[in-house]
């Protein structure tokens, strides 16, 4: 059992839980992610780690209800229990200084890429980091961002916030104005899509993290699987990181739809 030791609320169905688990958190890098499960029986849902506390023993998950288990997990409080916590899985992230470095954010997309945006900085990198969403109130960990970040550039759909406009504008400004050598894209699926058409325009490489339905976690179901290169990746132990300009995304979307009905009508 991990046990919830704080709770907060970024908005109605977006919560941050900071969690017990000093195994993992002593070994978790940027990148890495935990499946989690509420209940025997319960679906095991994968959530990438937005931070960790080594002296703590603490790790932090940011949670967005959209969906029955997901529902279960934001309704959790400080005080109760995961039934379990496995990790961590899936490959870390490269860093190294190459020099200027984008990290674009979507929605709850911010929380994986907050620890990528930290270690890129401190690897010596320059970090321009572009916060989108649909409006103001979705806008999370914009503090935490602008610690480490060089620059914050926020887009809203509706400019409640920031400008207004989609992620991709704000990409392409940046690269328009100067030299950019990696762009780092999280959030949904149809904005890594975006994101990536935008960035091959000017060749600037890309990497993405991949969000697809799970189960085991470790390459044995292949519920993950992903066409990358023309080539079958499982994102559980191949990921969730790969080069966006490779990932057949329309694929992938399609794949994520599978359980919407059950999802809707549990």
């Amino acid at each position: 059992m991990n046990k919830i030791i704080s709770k907060e609320h970024f908005s109605e169905h977006v919560v941050k839980l900071v969690v017990d688990a000093p195994m993992i958190a002593l070994a978790r890098r940027p990148g890495h992610f935990v499946i989690v499960r509420v209940g025997e029986g319960g679906e095991r849902i994968p959530l990438t780690i937005a931070d960790a506390d080594i002296e703590r023993g603490t790790i932090t998950l940011v949670v967005q209800e959209v969906g029955v288990s997901t529902a279960k997990i934001c309704a959790l409080e400080p005080g109760d229990s995961f039934t379990d916590i496995v990790g961590p899985l899936g490959q870390a992230t490269h860093i190294a200084n190459v020099g200027t470095v984008v990290c674009c954010g979507g929605g709850v997309g911010v929380a994986p890429l907050l620890p990528i945006i930290k270690a890129m900085k401190e690897a010596g990198n320059r970090v321009v980091s572009i916060l989108a969403a649909r409006n103001a109130d979705l806008i999370i960990l914009q503090d935490e961002v602008a610690r480490y970040s060089d620059e914050v550039i926020i887009m809203t759909d509706d400019g409640s916030a920031g400008r207004k406009g989609l992620v991709t504008a704000g990409v392409e400004d940046v690269i328009q104005r100067e030299q950019v050598d990696l762009v780092v894209a999280i959030g949904p699926a149809i904005m890594m899509k975006f994101v990536a058409l935008t960035t091959k325009k000017y060749d600037v490489p890309t990497m993405c993290s991949l969000n697809t339905i799970m189960i085991d976690g470790t390459g044995m179901c292949g519920a993950c699987r992903v066409t990358v290169d023309g080539k079958t990746k499982f994102v559980c132990i191949d990921g969730p990181e790969f080069d966006a300009h490779k990932v057949d995304f329309d694929e992938m979307m399609m794949r994520m739809k599978s359980y919407n009905f059950e999802t809707q009508h549990k």
